[in-house]
């Protein structure tokens, strides 16, 4: 019998992926290539591990893989982003034949997915580019899956990629047709950046914790004690390796302070610059990651320069409220993002949609999350939800004192003092750009419009 779907690479979200499908009941093929010595019969010894696999034809031979799937063929293709997918991809075209779908599951940049769609288009085949979040449990027991290309095409893949997606609230797939090109990649992008802001808040609050004396116990109760109105999956995760202990030690104290990344927030960063957008807190995580990463540098630094003693009064209500705002403005920029770029490609994103699959599933599904799946049905402003302009005022205090504590006792918190800075300049109406746009004139006679005059006009001055 020919298999429904077939799916290329076996790595950790592939493998899950495979099992997700077989689970539902579709009958899928999987292959993982031949690597002498390295990579031998893995999608043969896989499918042998799994029983709900028994139904799965494994191959490591390309053209047969193919050939045991019904026409037009449906490949899910999770290899490594990159030259990786369009040497998958070249291979693949000897075997195909027009309409026949490949989907790239993995974190392809959304302009290299947009090219290969044009690319393939040619032949006649079917590109379709992917976002799945949700990490190798997520992919076996249901992620948040972002599709984008053809939508006439989602219809052909759509019972499967819905059928292995997380649920939301009442019981929808965590999976919808986000728009045109590589806007799936974009949104998925995107929503890496909004993790890194998130994963960087927490530490930033578990940091000043940390200079206070609390214990990992006592900080993960004070966590803990957030869930009731903040939770979400990172905040369940923190708390979890906050109270792992090795023996009779924490594990988190034994973990070097080096964090990496594998790309995407650095490729949205690029992006929010070639946006001209004021996303300004994934860039400040970013740049926390890359400072992580200089131990050496730093432990020099520390050895040269003093560091004042912490004194600070914070209160943990005040860090709760902060850890609010800045989750505010974290995902008023995300989505501001996202809705630029829509708009600029014509990809004709549904906000409060996007937001409802990443309700579940997905790395930053959370409780506020799902109040913004109404929240941007209203208004793609955040900012002018009368809701967030409540919580925004009342919070905006406790984060300014926190602020000023960070800076004079010298704790790093770039992502906390980011988002009041980044709210105090949206919210002043004069802002001191006007000082710039005469400089500009004065040294290369870049012009500027004046406020007495409002026809639009630009002028120049020689001053």
């Amino acid at each position: 019998m020919s298999s429904e779907i077939g799916l290329i690479g076996l790595g950790v979200m592939g493998k899950s992926l495979s099992r997700n499908l077989a689970q539902k009941g579709f009958k899928i093929s999987i292959f993982n290539r031949h690597v002498a010595g390295k990579e031998e019969d893995v999608a043969v010894k896989f499918q042998q591990e799994h029983q709900e696999l028994k139904e799965a034809q494994p191959f490591d031979n390309l053209g047969e893989f193919v050939k045991s799937l019904e026409t037009p063929r449906k490949i899910i293709l999770m290899v490594n982003a990159g030259p990786t997918v369009d040497l998958v991809l070249n291979d693949l075209q000897e075997f195909l034949e027009p309409q026949d779908i490949v989907i790239d599951g993995g974190n392809s940049h959304y302009q290299e997915t947009s090219r290969r769609m044009s690319e393939l288009e040619v032949h006649g085949l079917i590109f379709m580019g992917t976002g799945v979040s949700g990490g190798e449990e997520g992919a076996l027991k249901g992620p948040s899956i972002m599709p984008s290309g053809q939508k006439d095409a989602y219809s052909k893949i759509q019972k499967y990629l819905e059928a292995i997606a997380a649920r939301d609230a009442d019981g929808k797939p965590c999976c919808t047709y986000i728009g045109k090109e590589g806007s799936g990649h974009f949104v998925k992008m995107i929503h890496n950046g909004i993790e890194y802001v998130e994963m960087q808040l927490l530490a930033e609050c578990y940091a000043i914790l940390k200079r206070q004396g609390t214990s990992n116990e006592d900080i993960a109760a004070v966590f803990e004690s957030w869930r009731q109105d903040l939770d979400s999956y990172l905040l369940q995760i923190t708390i979890d390796i906050l109270r792992k202990k090795e023996g009779n030690d924490y594990l988190l104290d034994k973990i070097l302070d080096k964090a990496g990344n594998k790309g995407t927030g650095n490729w949205a960063t690029v992006s929010i610059a070639n946006y001209g957008q004021p996303a300004t807190l994934i860039p400040a995580a970013l740049f926390a990651r890359y400072l992580s990463f200089f131990k050496e540098l730093r432990l020099e630094s520390a050895e040269t320069f003093s560091t004042k003693k912490f004194s600070g009064e914070i209160t943990k209500d005040q860090l709760k409220d902060s850890y609010q705002f800045a989750r505010i403005m974290n995902h008023h920029q995300g989505f501001a993002l996202i809705h630029r770029a829509s708009e600029q490609h014509g990809w004709d994103i549904d906000l409060s949609e996007l937001a409802r699959i990443w309700t579940g599933g997905c790395i930053i599904k959370s409780d506020f999350m799902k109040e913004l799946v109404e929240y941007l049905k209203a208004d793609v402003n955040l900012l002018m939800n009368e809701n967030l302009i409540e919580i925004i005022n009342a919070t905006h205090n406790a984060l300014q004192s926190i602020a000023a504590a960070c800076i004079q006792g010298e704790i790093h918190a770039p992502c906390l003092i980011e988002s009041v800075n980044y709210f105090h300049g949206q919210k002043t109406a004069t802002l001191p750009a006007n000082l710039i746009q005469a400089q500009r004139d004065y040294f290369g006679a870049h012009t500027y419009q004046r406020v007495d005059d409002s026809s639009g006009k630009f002028h120049h001055t020689e001053w």
